[in-house]
């Protein structure tokens, strides 16, 4: 008699199979198809303007022909589904303005897509005849939306409770736990396999939080949630193949996984999984590292209040700046000293809040690179000696409520002549569901982001494909593919 899989591989694997999604409700199906749009928003964004970005996608055997292969969104690269998550994943996530979820662990639920949408494609390009028939879901805009939701509530449910930062794990372990589940849902695997696949997920050795931390902050953390959906759809293959899975992957004494990081305690969940992460997940409006939008905010409000006192040049007249906001934005991106690189710029609170006092507007992806005027600037360098940081217990709880959400930081200003200018507290800045200016910020962003490779008919014509609950998804797919530039992706 074959041994049953552990509750938490068993738990993930039904809600997949059998949670049914309300066809009626339709703000799950809204914030999915926002959510969809916004993420192949960022990858075009990406595709276009990363040079970085762009030398980890270019194949490493060139003129490769592969039948039925995934054109990544933006470019003419032809690739395979499990090459195809890794250069999708990069491009949805390098620019690091893709959505962003809190709780006691923090990540991107966008960063499943890229698992997702090379493997319905490469599935509907397979589905010839000749060749085996596809026994999984609908290969259709209804079957992806629904891959989406339920990617980003098992991430999400996992995010809430479960902080693998405490023991060095990085947060990209939950985008392989959640793409591999709905990828082996829609390559048409049986339940057993889809529990053998998880059971993989938990086997894998997991990347550190190092690449995000402090001074070793490198562009890997760009890539990383490539690497999770690149090895998510792998997994899935594999035992596609016949390879068997491990039901103790969790509870096995001594090497499960645990028995050597979380202890017997388990998982803990504030709810079962439903629909409640699509339903509140933050987007961002600017590329700033999520914890630092609010702080962004508050710095061009208050960047106004000096110049509004008749003082033109408001960096000049600044004693110092003082932050208060959450112990995870305390965490993440609170750094002194020199930062080595884009990557390590953009997750410095000191430094977008520097920037954005100097610029009188938020951070663009550009201000990062090494290329940037900004990256040496001696007036920035300066002004971000004077922000002091803190985490507030408040601040924090509010952060962690699961009924609020929210993503507060408090900005005071202090003037070289002694005043005070009072505190501005963001706590629900654009990208926030509460936030009323959302919606239309998200569908500027991905107009401009589009507009970067597409006409305003072709983008048109996108969006009334993405509506369409039955739209192929090769359709979608076809209409995306575009080389950047001659000789180029």
């Amino acid at each position: 008699m074959a041994r049953p899989y552990d509750k938490a591989i068993a738990d993930v694997t039904h809600y997949v199979y059998h949670f049914k999604l309300d066809k009626s409700d339709g703000i799950i199906w809204e914030r999915a198809r926002t959510a969809l749009l916004d993420a192949l928003g960022c990858a075009i964004e990406t595709a276009v303007t990363s040079l970085e970005a762009q030398s980890l996608i270019q194949p490493l055997i060139q003129d490769t022909i592969i039948p039925g292969a995934f054109q990544v969104p933006g470019t003419s690269l032809k690739v395979d589904p499990v090459e195809g998550a890794f250069d999708l994943g990069v491009l949805i996530r390098y620019l690091d303005h893709n959505d962003a979820l809190g709780g006691a662990e923090w990540g991107h639920p966008s960063d499943n897509l890229a698992a997702i949408l090379p493997v319905m494609d490469w599935l509907s390009r397979a589905s010839i005849p000749g060749r085996p028939g596809h026994a999984g879901p609908p290969l259709t805009m209804t079957t992806l939306l629904e891959a989406l939701i339920k990617a980003y509530e098992i991430q999400g449910c996992y995010q809430m409770q479960n902080a693998f930062n405490k023991y060095g794990i990085d947060h990209v372990v939950l985008v392989k736990l959640a793409s591999t589940a709905v990828v082996s849902w829609l390559m048409g695997l049986t339940e057993e396999q889809t529990m053998a696949s998880i059971s993989h997920v938990w086997m894998d050795g997991h990347p550190t939080r190092v690449y995000r931390s402090k001074s070793s902050t490198i562009p890997r953390k760009g890539w990383a949630a490539g690497d999770a959906a690149h090895r998510a759809v792998q997994i899935a293959l594999y035992i596609r193949a016949g390879q068997p899975g491990a039901p103790e992957a969790l509870t096995a004494k001594p090497w499960g996984f645990l028995a050597r990081t979380f202890g017997e305690r388990g998982f803990e969940f504030p709810r079962p999984f439903g629909t409640w992460t699509v339903r509140n997940v933050f987007f961002k409006t600017m590329p700033v590292e999520g914890h630092g939008i609010s702080a962004v905010e508050a710095a061009i409000v208050q960047r106004q209040r000096i110049v509004d006192q008749g003082l033109p040049e408001p960096t000049k007249h600044i004693e110092r700046i003082e932050l208060r906001t959450s112990e995870a934005a305390n965490l993440i991106i609170n750094k002194n000293g020199p930062l080595q690189n884009a990557a390590d710029r953009d997750h410095c609170i000191q430094y977008v809040v520097a920037l954005s006092f100097l610029k009188g507007s938020a951070p663009a992806a550009t201000d990062y690179s090494d290329e940037s005027p900004w990256a040496v600037s001696a007036e920035l360098a300066h002004l971000r000696g004077k922000i002091s940081v803190r985490s507030d217990p408040q601040l924090t709880r509010d952060y962690l409520d699961l009924d609020m959400k929210s993503i507060g930081t408090g900005l005071t200003v202090v003037l070289i002549d002694g005043t005070v200018l009072p505190e501005v507290l963001v706590e629900y800045p654009i990208g926030h569901v509460r936030d009323a200016r959302t919606k239309r910020a998200l569908q500027t962003k991905f107009m401009c982001n589009m507009a970067h490779l597409f006409s305003e008919t072709e983008i048109a014509h996108m969006l009334e494909v993405v509506e369409n609950m039955d739209t192929p998804i090769v359709d979608l797919v076809d209409l995306l593919a575009r080389p950047v530039a001659k000789g180029r992706l």
